[in-house]
């Protein structure tokens, strides 16, 4: 028996959500958004050459078969996405009614959400009097900053100076079903901030808020920027997944990323961190040493994180370009029995307006499976695939991709 590695590229989405018009940013619907084309068309015209130049160029991710996984989902073939597929490749829609990390992680994992996540109203007061008063006797202050809808590093400059003075956490949200508290490393500390995250989670979690995040900084005035000492505090999937399922097996499951924040550890072995450069050295190191029988479950965020909520085109595509030339090493050091699957959990539009995920379709891509087209899937069918690599019945729905397709190499 081989391995099996699951990496999911965070929010590298590829349009065509059949119910995109459901989701917003801001008042504009998602119809229409497209991460991956979007990009695409604008390297070949020009308009991305910040830090990189040319056309998108993703010649191993390709060669697995994006573009036909992003013409399948879609309807349009990216410029400069043109080869002939040499992979398993498909295009897979979210029946959970989010565009959130949880969400999309979940039900890759084979646990649709079952519920309405609880997101913030726009209008005043953004959280509750009773959530703020809560909050401030944790931190022994009068009031918390922020208290709207924000982006993230747009927030640190506004009030950074005014959090270092009084001490207050600066407290934000956006379209998701999140609650994040800023705060500096030294002024306010960080161990503090996260002893207040976790303080404050379970509150969050009775609304169905589905994750507070801990948002460190550094810096001074006009000058504040985050740091890579983020921790998320994550609702507990509704039930066992696809990590359980290969745990109680006895297969070794190995998270890399922010994996053991989404699942709350749970179904884990070991939780490796980092920033994405350090993640995909864990990854490398995964595909050259982890015993036979070991699950890897990945997640690269700073696509979404560094580039998609930042609306920075340029750099997306020199994320996506650096992630492509490592790709071709993963690949080059897989055993002839193992399986890669690579996947997103949501789009993240960088030419769209606003700063929030975007509806979208993900690609599904297999090394290890053949050559095939796997056609529209549903995100639970990647925990299917995985369990059935592992002779493992799946206990989610996923079993649509059974019926359509074998793990065989054939």
């Amino acid at each position: 028996m081989g391995r099996c590695f699951l990496v999911v590229l965070d929010s590298v989405g590829i349009g065509g959500a059949p119910d995109a018009d459901q989701f917003f940013n801001i008042d504009l619907p998602d119809t229409g958004s497209n991460t991956l084309l979007h990009i695409a068309q604008a390297c070949a015209k020009g308009l991305a050459d910040k830090g990189r130049n040319g056309p998108l160029h993703l010649p191993n991710l390709d060669r697995l078969g994006l573009g036909a996984a992003v013409e399948l989902a879609c309807g349009q073939r990216p410029p400069n996405l043109l080869a002939l597929p040499e992979g398993a490749w498909g295009a897979a829609s979210e029946i959970s009614f989010g565009k959130d990390t949880p969400s999309g992680h979940w039900e890759l994992a084979g646990a649709p959400v079952p519920w309405q996540w609880h997101s913030f109203p726009r209008a005043q007061p953004v959280f509750p009097n009773a959530l703020v008063a809560e909050i401030c006797a944790l931190t022994n202050t009068s009031d918390i900053l922020g208290k709207c809808h924000a982006s993230g590093t747009e927030i640190l400059q506004k009030l950074g100076e005014a959090h270092c003075r009084t001490g207050q956490p600066i407290c934000y949200t956006s379209s998701d079903s999140v609650f994040q508290i800023a705060a500096h490393e030294q002024h306010f500390g960080l161990a503090r901030l996260y002893d207040l995250c976790e303080k404050i989670a379970p509150r969050l979690h009775a609304m169905r808020v589905g994750r507070v995040i801990a948002r460190p900084f550094i810096g001074q005035s006009e000058a504040f920027e985050r740091t890579n000492h983020r921790k998320d505090y994550a609702m507990m999937p509704p039930k066992p997944v696809v990590t359980n399922w290969l745990q109680e097996a006895g297969h070794p499951v190995i998270g890399i990323g922010k994996i053991g924040d989404i699942f709350s550890g749970q179904g884990l072995d070991i939780s490796l961190t980092g920033p994405d450069f350090e993640l995909m050295q864990h990854l490398q190191n995964q595909v050259n040493q982890a015993e036979e029988g070991s699950f890897i479950f990945a997640n690269f965020v700073e696509f979404d994180s560094l580039y998609g909520h930042r609306r920075d085109v340029a750099g997306y595509a020199w994320a996506l370009e650096w992630f492509d030339r490592a790709l071709a090493s993963l690949l080059a050091s897989m055993k002839p029995d193992d399986l890669l699957i690579l996947t997103a959990d949501h789009g993240n539009d960088p030419t769209w307006p606003g700063t929030d995920h975007t509806r979208e379709r993900v690609p599904v891509l297999c090394a290890g499976m053949g050559t095939k087209p796997l056609g529209l899937l549903r995100f639970e069918d990647v925990s299917a695939m995985v369990a059935r690599y592992f002779n493992v019945i799946p206990k989610g729905r996923g079993g649509f991709f059974d019926e359509r397709c074998c793990l065989s190499k054939n």
